[in-house]
């Protein structure tokens, strides 16, 4: 018993000495043996790249086209001759044909018959114009009217007329105008009860007319156009049997000009008529202003034809 009172003893002596060690020492004897494990890093942060300084666009060269003279050459540029010397050859090696534009009607009349299509297919006409002018300034696009010697159309255009002169209505109504009349005729179009293919107006009445700006657009009576007149019975002589075309895609000209069917000189001649209006949206001193014209059918292929400028553009470059 005495002994085992006296080990109790020795051990709780140890434990009174370390607990009287000081904190300070124990804490830096600890910093001092420990291994320390410092956070490593063995990689580099990419550098940025160096901005590149926005060139001015005034400064910047625009790229020419390339323009190439053929003349005098014994073959054209990027092909293999002139013409091919055989019946079957790859178009692809030979520049397209320019036709005359007899010769081309007469290939589309023969393209009919071997195909076995309809004789009275439409005609097309496709026309690329050269818009600009001085500077930086183009040509407007633009809707024009034309009078075709030989009209190809089986109904006349339905033409409306605005006028308060009851006079002037009944005139324009016996002269083969589908309707004519005053405000009245404002309500029934915003109704869609009336709906014509041109509408034409005397300039007292286009005025009154603002109701009707964002229903007709393009149709809207504009002295522009020719649709706003005093003289109403040779507007509609124009208009009931005139032919619409427009410019589309910025410089191009689609459109009908005849019928398979009709005879070959009535064909060109309505050709050439619409050639010669569209000349004369351009000043002629600013050269040709078509570049290039092609004539097809609905059934046909494409063909290039040679056209004929007016003789008053011939004079006046």
């Amino acid at each position: 018993m005495a002994a085992c009172t006296r080990n109790i003893a020795k051990v709780l002596t140890g434990c009174h000495r370390h607990l009287l060690i000081p904190c300070g020492q124990s804490l830096t004897s600890i910093s001092q043996t420990a291994s320390r494990h410092l956070p490593t890093r063995n990689f580099a942060a990419a550098a940025k790249p160096a901005k590149k300084e926005k060139k001015d666009e005034k400064t910047t060269v625009e790229k020419r086209e390339r323009i190439i003279d053929n003349t005098n050459r014994h073959k054209p540029y990027g092909y293999t001759a002139w013409s091919p010397t055989d019946d079957v050859y790859i178009t692809k090696f030979y520049p397209k044909p320019v036709y005359d534009p007899g010769t081309a009607v007469d290939m589309l009349k023969s393209f009919q018959r071997i195909d076995l299509t309809s004789p009275k297919q439409p005609v097309y006409i496709d026309l690329k114009l050269d818009m600009k002018l001085e500077k930086k300034k183009k040509v407007d696009p633009f809707v024009s009217t034309v009078h075709l010697p030989h009209p190809f159309k089986t109904e006349m255009n339905k033409v409306l007329v605005f006028t308060e002169d009851p006079d002037q209505a009944k005139l324009a109504v016996e002269n083969g105008a589908a309707f004519a009349g005053g405000e009245e005729l404002i309500p029934k179009i915003l109704d869609e009860e009336i709906v014509a293919d041109f509408y034409l107006s005397v300039p007292g009445f286009i005025n009154k007319l603002n109701p009707l700006k964002n229903k007709l657009r393009k149709k809207f009576p504009k002295s522009k156009r020719g649709l706003v007149g005093v003289d109403i019975l040779k507007m509609l002589q124009l208009f009931k049997t005139g032919h619409e075309y427009l410019v589309e895609r910025d410089c191009y000209v689609v459109t009908k000009i005849a019928t398979l069917d009709m005879p070959k000189e009535h064909i060109l001649s309505n050709l050439q008529t619409v050639i010669e209006d569209v000349c004369t949206h351009r000043p002629a001193s600013f050269g040709p202003f078509i570049q290039k014209a092609i004539i097809s059918s609905a059934t046909s292929e494409a063909l290039e034809f040679q056209f004929h400028l007016p003789a008053v553009e011939e004079d006046a470059v």
